[in-house]
Formats: C-alpha cells, sequence, structure tokens
C-alpha cells in the first residue's frame, strides 16, 4: 500500500464519519423536536378539557367535575321549567372551565 493510497482511505473514512455524524445529530434534532411538540400539544389538549360539565341527570340538573361519573353538585332548579333552547343545552352538556363561571350560571338559572 502507498502513502497515497493510505491517505485517500483515510480522508475517505473520514469523510464517512463525518458524514454518519452529521446524520446522526440531525436525527436526534429532529426526535427532540418531536419530543418538544408532542409535549406541548398534549399540554394544550388537558388545558381545553373543561373543569365542569352540566347537564341533565335523573331529572335534575347535574354538575359533574372532570370526567367523573358521579355529581359533584346538584343544582335545585326543575329543568322543566327552563326554556326549549335551555333543555337542549343540558341535554347536549355545557362546559365551564373555572368555578366563578359555573356559579354565575347556576345563579343566571335559578332565578
Amino acid at each position: 500500500m502507498t502513502y497515497r493510497s493510505a491517505k485517500r482511505i483515510y480522508f475517505m473514512i473520514m469523510a464517512a464519519v463525518t458524514v454518519s455524524g452529521f446524520l446522526m445529530v440531525c436525527t436526534m434534532g429532529r426526535t427532540i423536536l418531536r419530543k418538544r411538540q408532542e409535549t406541548l400539544l398534549t399540554a394544550a389538549i388537558e388545558e381545553n378539557v373543561p373543569e365542569y360539565t352540566v347537564r341533565e341527570s335523573g331529572g335534575r340538573i347535574a354538575v359533574f367535575r372532570r370526567d367523573e361519573e358521579k355529581p359533584y353538585l346538584l343544582v335545585d332548579c326543575d329543568p322543566a321549567l327552563l326554556s326549549d333552547y335551555d333543555r337542549e343545552q343540558l341535554a347536549a352538556g355545557l362546559y365551564f372551565s373555572s368555578e366563578q363561571q359555573l356559579r354565575q350560571f347556576i345563579e343566571d338559572i335559578s332565578s
């Protein structure tokens, strides 16, 4: 093996190592970026989950917390006294992100 062919082999190996390293760094960067985006997306989805759901349950107006099946609160208001539009909304379910909004709604339908 001559000096010239050894030099050519050395530079070929160095080029291959450099390209491999570059590809590995790019792949890792994309993986980290994808994980970060998934985390942000998950956080955004969780923020949009309502804290309270109000719907008719057993002939009464019931308030449910997040995904619970058991009512958190039963409102002392007969749904039959509400307008058709309000009853339709209760059948579909009303969503509130804060207790203040929930209390305001309960006050509105109770009066």
